[in-house]
């Protein structure tokens, strides 16, 4: 059971950055994929950025441009760099670790972001 504790969220103006940060319990250095989820008040889960097990990436179109999503295999770390921040951005933000193509994946408990205008 891969544990995955996000941090770094909270309440920031409209055109400001906050970097999310995930942890996880054991090491990234072979995971297929991990990836940063958001789910706005409402609404369902949406996909914001992954990141495979070497270094492609892939942005929803909404962040594109705006938002970075990196790791670092020796923290067992993941990021989100979010910049030019929007009030559609409020949401709670998850991270997600998928170990292999095939097999469940995992899901942080989530941290919350709030960008007023």
């Amino acid at each position: 059971q891969v544990q995955l504790v996000e941090s770094g969220g909270g309440l920031v103006q409209a055109g400001g950055s906050l970097r999310l940060s995930c942890a996880a319990s054991e090491s990234i250095s072979n995971v297929f994929l991990m990836a940063w989820y958001r789910q706005p008040p409402g609404k369902q889960r949406e996909l914001v950025a992954t990141i495979d097990n070497g270094i492609s990436t892939n942005y929803a179109d909404s962040v594109k441009g705006r938002f970075t999503i990196s790791k670092d295999k020796a923290k067992n770390a993941l990021y989100l760099q979010m910049n030019n921040l929007k009030p559609v951005d409020t949401a709670v933000y998850y991270c997600y670790l998928k170990r292999g193509q095939w097999t469940a994946g995992y899901w942080g408990q989530g941290t919350q972001v709030t960008v007023s205008s």
